[in-house]
């Protein structure tokens, strides 16, 4: 049935016309209108709804009713197809994807795979622990069995003092082998080098008399390999890398070479320019760093390894694998300080302490994918996953306030959360360290306990009364680092309303000092956005910036007399303790500012309440605005007609609807109800 809607005079319609820039919106207004039949408004509901068309059922129950119902839309709003879509159009609202957010380098990610190879860091990190990049341990040597259960000949037979035992008094783990870096030297098989065809092994070269010329070098004789793959070499400096210009042997020559008892025991580069004179001979012996026991540092053209043992399984182990596996040896270790300095290994630093390791269950540590997808031990990307988790957590929280038709605004202030797997063993057991930086959301023990191999379960917890739904979940603080930043989607999301500077603004002259007022709520140019960003950003003062960690005022009370001592005194690092803390003066507020909480700085006594009350203040004041209430109409309207209100469509709808929308409580469900059965929407295009 047609209906022809016209809401002006025919003399006011005949302006519209003749104007050029209403003539569009005119035409709107003013042509016919036909709703589409049953069948079709069945399809376009279906997949806007349910993301699928109709089954042959649903058509013909359709056109024996003659009509789609409101009790047909509630239908599909209780099938499981509609709430993945309102995950997916809250995915796209939250701009729902922290990876680029969070700084992963790498330096707690293990290679190996724990049967042939030992799970062991293969990245930058070996450099310190082992003396060159991507360098594992020996996996050819079980670490308590180093003494008698040897890979190198040359580890007994020409070690200045032999080795007595495998760890330190401490039991940190010590080296079972070494080899000569090839950053620094040439190595090449002892018979080419040697032009001795019967020489082939460093005993054979450590038995030579002196007058041979070549015995002087047996330390720096190498063997590599195992089994019947072992073969030795003789490593001498690469002398082109150290000022020489040819190939020369030039360790043949005089003042190149050191000795002791007629044996080479380093070699000298006296034409170097890159700042390395001499090269030591390899040892079985960790040197110190600055002279401090219990760091431990590699001679420089030197690789020492140690062996592996024996753990279980570690936690991203699927079921079905192995019971135990093979992890480097300095990676198998629990401690949660080094046992010489007390130097935490509950931060990142960990993984360049010798002493520190994975920690129970190897919880520190993570892995890439292992095997194919197909395979029954395929092992999943530990970050990919955790990602993928803290990027979903939101939209549970969503799902869950739509899915029991509680206010929709709940989403922004509920303590409700969700944990899978790969959560609840993040929290339960420290994991990330390095790589997240979170806080605990409700005590360890509340939070439920899940497989971490069980993704898709997703089960309910309470977190603490810091927390305001979405606005403080990992996922939004990591997606949007900082203040500005959370309130710039706060607005965008949630009001409609974006920042963007005057057009009509004019700043003063270079030289007026307004240019350089460091408070951006006041400085000219500025303060036309920032005047509203800076106070409202401060509802998240309380969350550290670049992190999802909350500061909690015991912890982190507004002012630290420590960090304003220390920054007095010129030490703006503070024994790294003051990091949230305004270290240096850049101007007047600063100077009277040292050792107050970043957050507090340029803060109003009223922008200080926000801070105190969190996200859920600044939830509470936007409701009583009606702001919420229009834009989540236009959110919804734009989702399901594909395309944002005619200025005439919000004169006709926005109000109404938005109206409506509060008076049932803010449920969203009603709200999209509204919207799918209305005219608008039902219209032939």
């Amino acid at each position: 049935m047609l209906r022809v809607r016209c809401l002006a005079t025919l003399a006011g319609a005949a302006f519209l016309l003749a104007q050029p820039a209403f003539a569009e919106e005119a035409a709107l207004v003013c042509a016919p209108i036909a709703k589409v039949r049953p069948e079709r408004h069945l399809r376009q509901l279906s997949l806007d709804l349910l993301g699928r068309p109709p089954t042959y059922e649903e058509y013909k129950a359709v056109q024996e009713k003659g009509a789609v119902t409101e009790e047909d839309v509630r239908a599909m709003m209780a099938q499981e197809g509609f709430y993945t879509r309102i995950r997916n159009f809250h995915r796209a609202l939250l701009r729902s994807n922290i990876s680029g957010s969070v700084n992963n380098n790498t330096n707690s990610r293990l290679g190996g795979n724990g049967t042939t190879t030992a799970f062991g860091f293969a990245n930058n990190v070996s450099t310190g622990l082992r003396g060159v990049n991507g360098q594992s341990c020996n996996t050819d040597v079980e670490q308590d069995s180093c003494l008698t259960n040897l890979q190198d000949g040359h580890v007994t037979s020409l070690t200045a003092a032999p080795r007595t035992k495998c760890r330190d008094e401490m039991g940190v783990p010590l080296p079972v082998s070494y080899d000569y870096d090839a950053n620094f030297f040439t190595c090449t098989e002892l018979a080419t080098k040697t032009k001795d065809t019967a020489l082939t092994t460093c005993a054979a070269l450590a038995a030579l008399p002196l007058s041979n010329a070549w015995a002087k070098f047996r330390n720096f004789c190498d063997n590599r390999g195992s089994g019947t793959a072992q073969k030795s070499y003789l490593c001498v400096p690469t002398w082109k890398k150290f000022g020489e210009v040819d190939d020369k042997e030039y360790e043949l020559e005089a003042g190149y070479t050191n000795l002791k008892d007629g044996y080479v025991e380093s070699f000298n580069m006296p034409k170097s320019t890159t700042g390395v004179t001499q090269l030591n001979r390899c040892l079985l012996d960790l040197g110190m760093s600055n002279n401090v026991k219990g760091t431990y540092t590699v001679p420089r053209g030197c690789i020492l390894r140690e062996g592996y043992v024996t753990r279980p399984s570690p936690y991203w182990a699927p079921p079905g694998a192995p019971a135990t596996v093979k992890v480097c040896a300095v990676e198998a270790q629990e401690r949660v300080e080094n046992p010489w300095t007390r130097a935490s290994c509950e931060a990142a630093r960990f993984a360049g302490d010798r002493t520190c390791g994975c920690g129970v269950d190897m919880r520190r540590c993570e892995v890439s994918a292992i095997g194919a997808t197909t395979d029954p031990l395929y092992v999943r990307s530990v970050h990919d996953t955790r990602v993928t988790s803290f990027n979903e957590e939101p939209l549970r929280i969503i799902e869950s306030v739509v899915r029991r038709d509680e206010p929709y605004y709940n989403i922004l202030t509920t303590r409700r959360s969700f944990v899978n797997g790969t959560l609840s063993q993040y929290y339960k057991q420290n994991q990330g360290v390095g790589v997240f930086s979170t806080t605990l959301p409700a005590p360890a023990e509340s939070i439920p306990s899940i497989p971490y191999t069980d993704i898709n379960t997703w089960t309910e917890y309470t977190r603490d009364s810091s927390h305001a739904g979405v606005l403080t979940t990992p996922g939004f603080l990591y997606r949007f680092p900082t203040q500005r930043a959370r309130v710039s989607e706060f607005y965008e999301a949630f009001l409609c309303k974006t920042f963007a500077p005057s057009s009509d603004g004019s700043l003063p002259p270079p030289e007026d000092a307004c240019n350089r007022e460091n408070n951006l709520a006041k400085r000219c140019g500025c303060n036309y956005c920032h005047a509203t960003i800076e106070p409202t950003g401060a509802h998240w003062g309380r969350y550290a910036e670049r992190a999802a960690q909350f500061l909690p005022p015991e912890q982190f009370p507004r002012f630290d007399p420590k960090c304003r001592d220390c920054a007095i005194n010129g030490d703006t690092n503070c024994g790294g303790e003051c990091s949230q803390y305004v270290m240096q003066a850049y101007d007047g507020d600063g100077a009277s500012s040292l050792g107050m909480l970043k957050t507090y700085l340029y803060r109003t006594s009223d922008e200080e309440q926000n801070i105190e009350a969190g996200p859920r203040l600044l939830v509470e004041r936007m409701v009583q605005t009606g702001e919420l209430e229009r834009c989540t109409v236009r959110r919804v309207w734009q989702e399901f007609l594909g395309r944002p209100m005619t200025s005439e469509e919000q004169r006709m709808y926005l109000t109404p609807f938005a109206t409506d929308f509060a008076k049932n409580g803010h449920r969203f469900k009603a709200l999209i109800e509204r919207v799918v059965m209305s005219d608008a929407y039902r219209r032939i295009d």
